[in-house]
Order: C-alpha cells, then structure tokens, then sequence
C-alpha cells in the first residue's frame, strides 16, 4: 500500500472518530417499530416521519425522530438535533 493511501485512511479514522465534522443537509432512514417500519426524514424544512403520532400533530415529534436525534447526536446542527419540522422542542 502507498503512502497516499495510507493518510486517506489514517485521516478516515480521524474523521470518523470527530462526529462533529459532519453536518446532514438531508437523510431518510426506516425505522422497523413495535407495530410496523416507519420511514424517517431530515430535510431544510426538518424532520417528518410516517407514523401516526407523527401525521396527527398530537405531539410535535415522535419516538423516531427523537431516536433518530440522539443515535446521530453531534452530526446534526443544534436545530435539527433539538427540533422538530415546525420548530417546536421535542419532549
């Protein structure tokens, strides 16, 4: 292996090993619930999820955003890692 090659990858570990180089602009993942899989999202306009609670507006988030939230931690921007779409505070 060269030496370039060798510094991309030690420089990878480093990068991976400082989650708060990353900032997500957008990202959709499923989350397989209790009950069903439910399809999570991050756009500019902020999160959304499938669920029922969720669509209902009973509460301004859902369990998978919030997961979603804390499992990405110091990658999201403190709006996104905070908030939900219509910038209410997450329980």
């Amino acid at each position: 292996m060269n030496s370039s090659m060798i510094g991309k990858i030690e420089k990878a570990h480093r990068y991976a090993h400082e989650p708060e180089r990353v900032k997500f602009n957008s990202l959709g993942a499923t989350i397989s619930g209790d009950n069903d899989e439910y399809h999570v999202t991050l756009s500019p306009d902020g999160w959304s999820c499938s669920c029922h609670t969720f669509q209902s507006h009973i509460l301004e988030t859902c369990s998978h955003v919030m997961a979603m939230q804390l499992m990405l931690g110091k990658m999201l921007s403190d709006d996104d890692r905070y908030s939900t779409q219509d910038g209410a505070e997450p329980l």
